[in-house]
């Protein structure tokens, strides 16, 4: 409900001195009535100003309530803001030494390529032709491929040389060339020790790093040797065995054993 407004006073009393004269002249009659229009136009126009303060009142209110909401929320994405600049800094550094790192990654790529080829070379002559074949590989695909597909390729070849140095394996090929190439049985200890040993059992042999040969078994040596080939293929439980070693256990351990 709106509420009562008491009229201009100088209104009122006009208001009611044209009243009195009224009733004794038409003329004032009409100028009373005129009176009374814009009194009431007046009265209006007051009231439509006081509705119209109120309206911007309440709008000044709400934008006070938004302001200390927008307020809160800043506060509260201000660390979450900080975290993202320090993100994007790191990012932005990054990428400023991205070139370098994709000028000198072939570099290094073609560098542990070569020290992988001379470890083969100068390792524990085991698998050593399937070996040198997957470090000849990287270098006849390396045009071919794609940076980080090399890059992959590298890493496993890596990973399968230190993996030789934790397995115990056993297979069959040759040894010797020419008329004395012969048939035999292969044992590896990781890197520690690397057998042959002839399928008849007669004749068996450990590499030795040091001097780069063969040496001979004993009969009790190649037994154990026997024993080896069966724990390998699955055919024994583990037990210890006791056999001359190839090379001395620390250099074996470089190699990943």
């Amino acid at each position: 409900m709106r509420p009562f407004r008491q009229p201009c006073f100088w209104g009122a009393v006009l208001w009611l001195g044209l009243i009195a004269s009224a009733s004794a002249d038409p003329a004032l009659r009409q100028e009373a009535a005129e009176a009374q229009r814009s009194q009431a136009e007046l009265q209006a126009r007051i009231d439509a100003a006081d509705d119209e303060a109120r309206a911007m009142l309440e709008a000044l209110r709400d934008l006070e309530r938004e302001e200390r909401r927008l307020a809160r929320e800043s506060a509260e994405l201000a660390p979450r803001n900080a975290r993202l600049a320090e993100a994007l800094d790191r990012r932005e550094a990054a990428l400023d030494t991205l070139a370098d790192t994709r000028e000198a990654l072939p570099v290094l790529q073609e560098r542990l390529v070569e020290r992988l080829e001379r470890w083969v070379e100068s390792d524990v002559p085991f698998l050593r032709e399937e070996r040198l074949a997957r470090v000849a590989g990287l270098r006849a695909r390396g045009d071919e491929a794609s940076p980080a597909e090399r890059w992959e390729r590298v890493v496993a070849a890596w990973r399968a040389e230190l993996e030789y140095g934790r397995e115990v394996d056993a297979w069959r090929g040759y040894l010797g060339e020419g008329d004395a190439r012969r048939e035999v049985d292969y044992l590896r200890l990781g890197r520690v020790g690397f057998y042959y040993l002839t399928p008849d059992g007669r004749d068996g042999g450990v590499w030795h790093a040091d001097s780069g040969r063969w040496a001979g078994l004993d009969e009790a040596e190649r037994r154990e040797v026997r024993n080896g080939l069966r724990i390998a293929r699955d055919r024994r439980s583990p037990e210890l065995l006791t056999l001359p070693i190839t090379q001395p256990v620390e250099l074996a351990r470089e190699g990943g054993a």
